[in-house]
């Protein structure tokens, strides 16, 4: 019984950058209305543990959402009856229930900002090291525990800095923050897909590992509240930059499911989305459950989806952010040199060069970043030949690394096993390189399709969308 004319707002709480989206129902299926995005430059120092530290301030996080709200238009933002909210999985926010947030009249409507709130410590945190991560007890859960996963966050400040815990009452992701300042939960909640990226998360019967966590005197008062993906939170307590009051809002999801369920409608598809990092993705059959242990040395994780399925992924940490670190790198040696580029530039120049270079002899393993599965392997170059060292050779080389990487983490003999017919080809880094779209289409034996593109906040209006 919802009126014809109403919208559902997307929103994705990104590693660099806030998007929101506004969904319509048309006769050829859902619409996006409007969207708009703003790069948060939220990135911040870490004061506890230095350069392993990987941090990022709230404030500006939220600044960030609230410019991209105030961008769409009111009569459009007057007839939102539902907001579904996505943002970037296993990251730690701590905050005190009773002063998460302020609520202030703006031109638009009111808006919150954030008052008593820790940085929010992301997925790309390294202050966890393998050897710390082996101190901690083994996880009833089928996903092994990694350095920024938010229990081992709390661990870590357990040991190193336990006053740290003490100023707070309540901690989720980024987006369970959101979602918990515009319900005002008392309890923040926390969907499936949410939790079992933390660790210590048995998926099966959807609970925390709470005795384990109890007996090495984990704080477990500071655990969320979990639900399944697609139920309702809350509701808004304000009319929120002129959203109605009361508008519904769903339990926060995961971006990479949300990313999938905005463009994957074929089982036989699988989605490979090259932007920060990189995922190579194939559903897993009906009914499929994951083991009960995890497979530490295995490259390939199941995360919970949608409706109890699961999606069998290769999450690389190893993708855009590589390229972004060579022209950074490029940059920075031009600037030694005593002359100036700017990285767009640079950018651009590489990337027109290595289309120059059908082929490179060079061998490019492109971890600089590690790899979850094993974080002690960084990046090498072998095969150096004086024939292949031209900027085009390089690049070339480098594009065809973080694709063949990708690859072995999930090979194409297991795709095929999967019954995998085409790949959707995604994601900013991807969208921009083509050399990288080559080095794909020339690695994988299947018809890559690009232009639906992945995107978190409109997959996450879809599933509301879907479950209204």
């Amino acid at each position: 019984g919802r009126p014809a004319s109403a919208c559902v707002l997307g929103i994705d709480l990104g590693t660099t950058s806030v998007k929101a989206a506004l969904l319509v129902g048309a006769e050829q299926g859902l619409v996006v209305a409007e969207s708009c995005s703003r790069e948060t430059q939220a990135h911040t120092s870490s004061l506890e543990a230095g350069p392993q530290g990987v941090e990022q301030n709230v404030r500006r996080i939220i600044r960030a959402l609230n410019e991209c709200l105030a961008a769409l238009p009111q009569q459009q933002l007057q007839k939102v009856s539902h907001i579904g909210v996505s943002g970037q999985m296993h990251g730690i926010v701590f905050w005190k229930k009773d002063k998460g947030c302020k609520w202030t009249e703006r031109g638009t409507g009111t808006t919150f900002e954030p008052e008593e709130v820790s940085h929010l410590i992301t997925w790309q945190d390294r202050r966890c090291s393998p050897t710390f991560l082996s101190s901690l007890p083994l996880p009833e859960s089928h996903i092994s525990l990694a350095t920024g996963f938010g229990c081992a966050t709390v661990y870590w400040y357990l040991q190193k800095s336990p006053d740290f815990l003490k100023s707070y009452d309540a901690a989720g992701t980024i987006h369970d923050y959101v979602v918990a300042m515009l319900c005002d939960l008392k309890k923040p909640l926390m969907s499936v897909q949410n939790a079992a990226s933390w660790g210590y998360f048995n998926s099966r019967n959807k609970s925390w590992n709470t005795d384990i966590l109890k007996k090495s005197n984990f704080p477990i008062h500071l655990l969320p509240e979990v639900g399944d993906p697609g139920s309702i939170a809350g509701r808004t307590i304000c009319a929120w930059h002129g959203i109605p009051k009361g508008a519904k809002v769903g339990i926060a999801l995961g971006d990479f499911q949300c990313s999938v369920y905005s463009c994957l409608t074929e089982r036989t598809d699988a989605v490979l989305n090259i932007s920060t990092s990189a995922q190579l993705t194939v559903s897993m059959p009906l009914g499929f459950q994951p083991p009960e242990t995890p497979d530490p040395s295995s490259a390939v994780t199941y995360f919970p989806y949608f409706n109890g399925d699961y999606l069998a992924v290769a999450a690389s940490l190893n993708g855009g952010n590589v390229l972004a670190t060579f022209v950074n790198m490029v940059a920075r040696w031009t600037e030694e040199l005593g002359l100036q580029a700017q990285e767009s530039a640079i950018y651009t120049k590489i990337i027109k060069a290595a289309l120059a270079q059908n082929d490179s002899k060079l061998s490019v393993h492109p971890t600089i970043f590690g790899e979850r599965h094993i974080p002690e392997q960084l990046a090498s170059v072998t095969n150096i030949a004086v024939s292949d060292l031209s900027l085009g050779h390089v690049t070339r080389a480098l594009c065809r690394g973080i694709v063949e990487n990708l690859c072995s983490m999930l090979p194409v003999q297991r795709l095929m096993e999967t019954g995998v017919r085409r790949i959707l080809g995604s994601g900013s880094a991807l969208a921009r390189n083509e050399v990288l779209r080559q080095e794909v289409e020339r690695i994988f034996p299947f018809p890559v399709v690009y232009g639906k593109d992945v995107d978190a906040a409109v997959g996450a209006a879809m599933v509301m969308f879907h479950r209204k």
